[in-house]
Parts: structure tokens; C-alpha cells; sequence
């Protein structure tokens, strides 16, 4: 059986994806660093205000 004409089996890296992969990742960027970082941070105040109102 050809697998030239399958469409069910994709392999997970081809030559036209990797380039789309890496640009998406350039676009997220700095901006996606900054938001996900600045969320950590938001969620460690949030326990660490919680933890302290609980135990004061």
C-alpha cells in the first residue's frame, strides 16, 4: 500500500511546519515572556497573601 497519498498518518516534523514554528515562537517573543512571568508573580502574591491572612 503507498502511504504517498494518506492522509491519516501525519509525521510530526515536515520542512514547511518548522519554519511556521519558529516564526510563531519569535512573535510571542518578549511580550509572552513578560505576561507569563508577571502572572507567576501575581499568583505567588495572591498564595502569599492567602497563606498570611489564614495563619495572622
Amino acid at each position: 500500500m503507498s502511504s504517498a497519498g494518506s492522509t491519516t498518518m501525519r509525521e510530526p516534523t515536515k520542512e514547511h511546519e518548522r519554519p511556521r514554528r519558529r516564526q510563531w515562537l519569535k512573535r510571542l517573543g518578549w511580550a509572552g515572556f513578560l505576561f507569563f512571568l508577571i502572572k507567576g508573580l501575581i499568583w505567588l502574591a495572591v498564595f502569599l497573601g492567602v497563606g498570611t491572612w489564614l495563619l495572622g
